[in-house]
């Protein structure tokens, strides 16, 4: 830092070529992080004895109403069994409704009743409140920075999946 510019490794002018002991780093600051982030739903979720597969489903409900039981595999990933059990409790519990596709009979759509959007908007405020807090001692340049590179390690099906999540605007 002599001519008072941030030396290369401090800058980031060599990120393209990371060690395998910072890429481990980063690794572990991921999973650190995550543990982090669904601390605090997890202890929401805990005193209804649910776990995070219930959050993820309630979380992408809500973010698409009406959103198809088959959509929302492919959004979350998990087998057909294991989403009908966390739909099962949920719709028991009066936090989804399940409604038969008008178009297609097969078809059920997911809707959040009013306690479902409660919860949700517990556990959303929860983790907002971190992430807003995280972004604003980390600036402007660095949140970019961020959703650049978990944009990036997307693979292209969840890239798409995740592009029209945020163009639908909800």
């Amino acid at each position: 830092m002599a001519d008072g510019r941030p030396s290369a490794a401090i800058s980031g002018e060599n990120l393209l070529f990371l060690t395998d002991e910072q890429l481990r780093q980063g690794i572990e600051a991921m999973f650190f992080a995550y543990r982090g982030f669904t601390a605090d739903p997890d202890r929401i979720l805990t005193d209804m004895a649910y776990g995070r597969a219930h959050h993820r489903a309630i979380h992408f409900i809500n973010r698409a109403p009406g959103t198809t039981v088959n959509n929302l595999l492919n959004i979350l990933g998990v087998t057909k069994q294991s989403l009908n059990r966390v739909l099962r409790t949920l719709i028991a519990d009066g936090l989804v409704e399940s409604r038969v596709g008008r178009i297609d009979k097969r078809e059920r759509h997911l809707y959040l009743t009013d306690d479902g959007r409660l919860l949700e908007g517990r556990l959303s405020d929860a983790q907002r409140a971190r992430m807003r807090a995280a972004f604003r001692d980390a600036g402007p340049e660095a949140v970019a920075g961020f959703r650049q590179v978990l944009e990036a390690m997307m693979d292209s099906e969840m890239q798409r999946a995740y592009t029209r999540l945020k163009e639908s605007g909800t």
